[in-house]
């Protein structure tokens, strides 16, 4: 499952494109199926996020209760990478309406995730200036999430370079660095599913 960034077309986006092709030849023979989160991932990050954060928690969880052997990878490129950054979160954010959201989810769902890949997770910093709290990765997928950042990338680190934000989809480095991760964690039993979806950028 993986969630594009802001303005990117609908579909996994371009950085979400590059991750799964990268993936795929890493798993071998298991079978492996890829979902887009179905968000507007516009410029209006609480409506886009929480929208996003629906659609990925409802599909993580229907996967989870109807695909119990399935492993699921989670995915996601700068608002995105939010958006399923707070999909892991055991507790609804300061500052957002519970009743707009989702509850967090059930804490036996993380064992049907074997891994996060967030790239480009914008830092508090950037959060407050997009007026969004800040992500906090839920306990139960910390040791299992990996924050890609490109170097000087100002939206996840202290860099001041926004050319390196727009070059994830065409940095190898980044890209087979998230997919070695996850095909790590996916190890050699089950199916392998291939979570996409795009955020805020």
């Amino acid at each position: 499952m993986f969630a594009r960034g802001t303005d990117d077309p609908p579909g996994l986006g371009p950085t979400g494109q590059a991750f799964v092709d990268s993936l795929r030849p890493r798993v071998g023979a298991q079978s492996f199926d890829v979902y887009p989160v179905d968000y507007p991932a516009t410029h209006d990050w609480t409506n886009a996020g929480e929208a996003g954060v629906r659609d990925a928690g409802a599909h993580v969880v229907s996967m989870a209760r109807d695909c119990p052997n399935t492993k699921m990878v989670l995915g996601g490129y700068s608002q995105g990478a939010a958006v399923m950054g707070f999909v892991t979160s055991p507790v609804v954010p300061n500052g957002i309406d519970p009743a707009s959201v989702p509850k967090p989810l059930d804490p036996e769902v993380a064992n049907h995730v074997s891994s996060v890949v967030l790239f480009a997770l914008p830092n508090e910093k950037a959060m407050n200036f997009f007026g969004e709290p800040p992500v906090a990765i839920g306990p139960l997928y910390q040791a299992k999430t990996l924050q890609v950042c490109a170097a000087e990338d100002p939206i996840c680190s202290d860099g001041m370079n926004f050319a390196a934000h727009d070059s994830y989809s065409t940095n190898a480095a980044v890209i087979d660095k998230g997919a070695a991760f996850a095909a790590g964690l996916l190890g050699s039993g089950g199916n392998a599913r291939g979570s996409t979806q795009a955020g805020w950028s």
